[in-house]
């Protein structure tokens, strides 16, 4: 998996992953390879042929075994257990246990510490290869946050050299790998491109 692809992809899980806990079910290493080689189908159609139209479906299932069987290499440091459920028309919830002890000791996060799950419900919408994220709710171990707090952890755990502000939860961002479009339907989501 390419850099940009990679990190776009760790960033747009993170997202989907700070999303009301998913049920692990039927999660397994198989479902994780299948996964994984959607993904290496997408990329490399993305390389290959571009301009003709592809769909892949992929299920809340196979994600959340590859959260749980391939991720953690890859997720940051402070970020563990990722789980997301799709709801349909674009709605997700989600949820990550963070580290906010990483987050440092500035005034805003000395109430808040140690390891604790965030829990967030959102709609995704995309179209035309561009992508936004609509926060609608986040709890942090169960008690409701604004989105500002939300905002602190992704900031914290999506900086990179390429974006040393780290992710915007609201902004618009492009999609990887030529997708066109995410249709997030219940329990799968549909990808274009």
């Amino acid at each position: 998996m390419s850099f940009s692809l990679r990190s776009t992809a760790i960033a747009t899980c993170l997202l989907l992953a700070l999303l009301v806990p998913a049920q692990a079910g039927n999660t397994s290493r198989s479902q994780s390879d299948s996964f994984a080689k959607k993904l290496a189908i997408i990329q490399q159609h993305a390389e290959e042929s571009p301009k003709s139209a592809r769909r892949t479906t992929v299920t809340e299932v196979e994600l959340n075994s590859w959260f749980i069987y391939r991720a953690p290499a890859l997720l940051p440091a402070g970020v563990k257990d990722p789980q997301v459920t799709a709801i349909g028309n674009g709605k997700l919830h989600g949820v990550v246990n963070v580290d906010l002890d990483a987050l440092g000791q500035s005034n805003a996060w000395k109430l808040l510490a140690g390891k604790v799950p965030i829990a967030l419900t959102g709609i995704l919408r995309t179209k035309g290869g561009r992508g936004q994220f609509e926060l609608q709710s986040a709890q942090l171990s169960g008690v409701p946050v604004p989105k500002f707090v939300v905002q602190e952890i992704v900031t914290h755990y999506t900086r990179s050299s390429e974006r040393p502000k780290g992710i915007r939860l609201d902004n618009p961002f492009e999609l990887p790998a030529s997708i066109k479009q995410i249709d997030v339907g219940s329990g799968q989501a549909v990808i274009t491109q």
